[in-house]
């Protein structure tokens, strides 16, 4: 699908394919940071992904892969999806490495599109490295010779999937105000006041539900 629409765009002219390719082995070269790229990429980097990375990358994700993958899906405990997550930036990062982590729209997109198998991490890891060592100065043509529309495309449908995902319809009315709270916030405002509103709004939500069961006659 995603082949059928680049071609279409080359021939439409809404997308052209790269001028020249240049084939190159290019490896990894170890350096660490200084000082003041630590403490700025601390800054800038880790602190901002906080509110973010273990609530998607970790704690959705875990969830995701029980309902998708319910007979694998111990392999995607959060205890390994954290051990994974941090073993690969501390190795990677002085490397080059850009920050990585799993995530939640990375597994539906893939489950969206067909994949049910671990054939098909190998297969994207493998197209990555092949881009990365063998294609690295002419790596962001080639992506770029992708239409902007098809991935945009391919997007909202892998993005709509968890929004809409059974468990929105299936919660608890008494739950409906958590999730509109965190949902406003992280579009209002971003994923750390979300966290915590959502976290205060699910405390209040457990003691009207406390106060309730108590509650005399």
């Amino acid at each position: 699908m995603l082949l059928a629409a680049t071609f279409a765009a080359w021939s439409t002219g809404e997308a052209a394919p790269p001028s020249s390719i240049h084939v190159a082995l290019t490896l990894p070269v170890f350096s660490l940071p200084d000082p003041a790229e630590f403490w700025r990429g601390l800054a800038q980097g880790a602190v901002p992904q906080l509110p973010l990375t273990p609530t998607n990358a970790v704690l959705v994700t875990a969830a995701l892969c029980r309902a998708l993958y319910p007979a694998q899906a111990a392999r995607a405990s959060e205890r390994n999806l954290l051990l994974s997550t941090g073993l690969a930036n501390l190795l990677l990062a002085p490397f080059g490495a850009m920050p990585m982590c799993h995530g939640a729209g990375g597994v539906q997109a893939q489950h969206r599109f067909g994949a049910r198998t671990g054939l098909a991490s190998i297969v994207l890891g493998t197209v990555l490295l092949v881009l990365a060592l063998g294609f690295s100065g002419s790596a962001a043509a080639l992506l770029a010779a992708i239409p902007s529309g098809a991935v945009g495309a391919l997007l909202l449908v892998a993005g709509g999937d968890p929004a809409l995902s059974r468990r929105l319809f299936d919660a608890r009315p008494s739950c409906w105000p958590v999730i509109g709270i965190t949902a406003a916030a992280t579009l209002l405002a971003d994923p750390a006041l979300a966290l915590v509103s959502g976290w205060l709004a699910a405390q209040m939500r457990a003691a009207i539900i406390r106060a309730a069961a108590v509650r005399p006659g």
